[in-house]
């Protein structure tokens, strides 16, 4: 396991003994691959000896090129992944093994944005049905309430009121996503996992996307786990920034002290290698 180069800086939560909403203990992640012999197959370990807290109010940036194993660590943390070893914790609870009911308490207060909006929604359905749709599986609220609810979500992600009846080919990339955004926020939930949610949009609604998550975390207290190839991008919405290589934590630490005070050799390459995606005039 490669050496963390930075020690983690506290976060104000953890200072006042807040509990961490999702906290991955030592957690590691193998597959068996179609190479080998059929009783010795070749492995790969996707997720090596990762250990992280998310604290309420934080957002993490998880940032690494392609196989790192970014994504496969955010799998872990939503329950789509088993790990091979380690604990998850959610709220201090362990929920390494889930239980269907498990997996419903946690879909109510986690909710993931996912890279392709496109996939991420159902094409048959109308935007007010894909809003409607959590509130009805989770049987949350009144018909009146969970329509107050839609208003409200629509207004939260700045799309406009004739969206709702929409189909999500009629929309462009930017407001799919921005659909994919409110459905996430529609249990009003604690944290959100967001996977590479602007690497399929253009750059000038990249920077929208963005603008729009961070107004969420400062408007809502939102916790967030924001995955993405881009180290300049992480930056700008991220409080911690985490940089992983070979499923292993290379550095970690305050986004500003990462940024421009790298240790390691690997986060040196990400920030020399990749120009900022970004629009240049964001955040000016």
């Amino acid at each position: 396991m490669a050496e963390t180069m930075t020690t983690p800086t506290a976060t104000t939560a953890e200072k006042t003994g807040q509990e961490p909403i999702i906290f991955l203990d030592d957690i590691c992640v193998t597959f068996k691959t179609r190479t080998g012999s059929l009783f010795h197959p070749n492995l790969v370990h996707a997720v090596q000896h990762v250990s992280l807290k998310l604290m309420p109010g934080e957002v993490i940036g998880i940032v690494g090129e392609s196989g790192c194993g970014k994504s496969t660590t955010a799998n872990v943390m939503c329950g789509l992944q088993a790990p091979t070893s380690g604990r998850v914790y959610f709220m201090g609870e362990d929920v390494t093994k889930r239980t269907p009911e498990l997996r419903k308490k946690i879909g109510r207060v986690v909710s993931v944005v996912f890279q392709d909006p496109a996939t991420a929604l159902n094409p048959r359905m109308i935007v007010h049905d894909q809003l409607l749709d959590p509130l009805l599986v989770h049987k949350i609220g009144t018909p009146e309430e969970n329509e107050k609810r839609i208003e409200e979500l629509v207004s939260l992600v700045g799309l406009p009121h004739s969206a709702l009846r929409a189909l999500p080919g009629q929309l462009s990339g930017g407001q799919r996503q921005r659909v994919a955004i409110a459905r996430a926020m529609s249990l009003n939930p604690k944290a959100i996992i967001a996977d590479e949610p602007t690497s399929a949009l253009d750059v000038s609604v990249r920077a929208q996307i963005l603008n729009l998550l961070t107004d969420l975390k400062h408007d809502l207290g939102l916790s967030m786990i924001f995955i993405s190839h881009d180290i300049q991008t992480v930056r700008y919405i991220s409080d911690r920034i985490i940089v992983m290589n070979h499923g292993q934590i290379m550095e970690e630490g305050p986004a500003k002290q990462v940024f421009e005070h790298p240790q390691d050799p690997y986060t040196k390459t990400l920030l020399g290698a990749a120009p900022s995606l970004l629009h240049p005039n964001l955040g000016q």
